[in-house]
């Protein structure tokens, strides 16, 4: 069965420096184990290296994490469906919103408990994922606070998970002049502005984050140590977090290219193949059900991988320097996305290191 390797001492070196760098910044940083489906093994590692916020997006791995007895602040990344709001205000202890009616509901649950939810409200900068637009902003975020007072914990946004969109200080600078705005028309001043993510490390890094910026939610620079929207490594972090090892469960050589005509795959693709001969290939116990391929990297040289159907991983190890037999192993680094399949997925198996 195929598993993957959880190094969780990586996992908790990237927590200390990630929160060092944040800290000397004035920035304090939510982590965010959505990626991993809130796995209360790899949350203690990060709650017991700095991490005094966890981000989660489903209220599952929130419970799943507090029935584990783990209990830092939680603060939830995406909304359920309604008739799942009173979860939220049982389980987590600020919100990210982006919807006036939700609002209101949300505020309108919690009033009849004696738990008080906090929110932050979401300004769309220009990658168009969650929250309001930016140029129509200043009277939502007004009618937000005479909805929930000073239950307005902050404001926030996200760049890159969607539209791609670098993060720049003049992005950030948006949130800022909105919570000037809204202290001068309320008397409040905005407690927490939530702009971060892994793509807008690179401001900390540089120290070009805006003076005010207090905020950051961070998952893949602590799970992975990468920032796939700036195409590169953090520095300072450790990439081999966790390792993907698949079975081979067929070897045999085969021609490099298919024989007929060529349609579409089982997933609507048209494969391409190169013509290189007769090639030796593997057959591994992993497919696109457990794993994103094309986030794979094989860490034996000489491998390549081919192609996959949904539970079959077609490697070629012609190359390889390695002899391989059936019932052999090949193990394989992750991209982010390659992550977030393999842990979701209930048919490879987690082992902790």
């Amino acid at each position: 069965m195929a598993y993957v390797e959880v190094n969780k001492n990586s996992i908790a070196k990237n927590s200390r420096k990630i929160v060092e760098l944040a800290k000397s910044n004035g920035v304090e940083v939510a982590g965010v184990t959505k990626v991993v489906c809130g796995d209360p093994e790899i949350a203690v590692s990060l709650v017991e290296n700095g991490i005094t916020e966890i981000g989660e997006s489903r209220l599952e791995n929130v419970a799943r994490m507090k029935g584990a007895g783990i209990n830092p602040s939680f603060i939830l990344l995406r909304l359920p469906e309604k008739s799942r709001f009173p979860q939220v205000v049982e389980l987590v202890d600020s919100v990210l919103i982006g919807d006036l009616e939700n609002l209101s509901r949300l505020k309108e649950i919690s009033s009849e408990t004696e738990k008080k939810l906090k929110f932050i409200y979401m300004v769309d900068t220009g990658d168009l994922r969650e929250g309001v637009m930016f140029y129509e902003a200043q009277e939502v975020l007004e009618k937000a606070f005479a909805i929930v007072g000073k239950d307005l914990d902050g404001i926030g946004t996200n760049l890159g998970c969607f539209g791609g969109v670098i993060a720049t200080p003049e992005k950030f600078e948006i949130l800022l002049n909105l919570g000037e705005s809204l202290k001068r028309t309320t008397g409040y001043p905005v407690r927490r502005y939530s702009a971060g993510n892994t793509a807008s490390l690179p401001l900390l890094e540089d120290k070009s984050l805006p003076e005010g910026i207090n905020h950051f939610r961070l998952g893949e620079s602590i799970m992975c140590g990468t920032d796939v929207t700036n195409n590169r490594r953090v520095p300072g972090t450790l990439q081999n977090t966790f390792t993907l090892v698949g079975e081979i469960i067929e070897l045999a050589e085969k021609p490099s290219l298919p024989i007929g005509d060529i349609g579409h795959d089982a997933f609507g693709r048209i494969p391409r193949f190169l013509d290189k001969g007769n090639r030796m290939k593997a057959i591994l116990d992993l497919g696109e059900q457990d794993v994103v391929p094309s986030g794979l990297t094989p860490l034996e040289t000489g491998c390549e991988i081919i192609h996959a159907s949904s539970d079959h991983l077609i490697v070629d190890i012609t190359d390889s320097e390695k002899s391989f037999a059936v019932g052999d192993s090949i193990p394989f680094r992750m991209s982010y996305g390659a992550l977030l399949r393999v842990m979701t997925s209930p048919y490879v198996r987690k082992v902790y290191l």
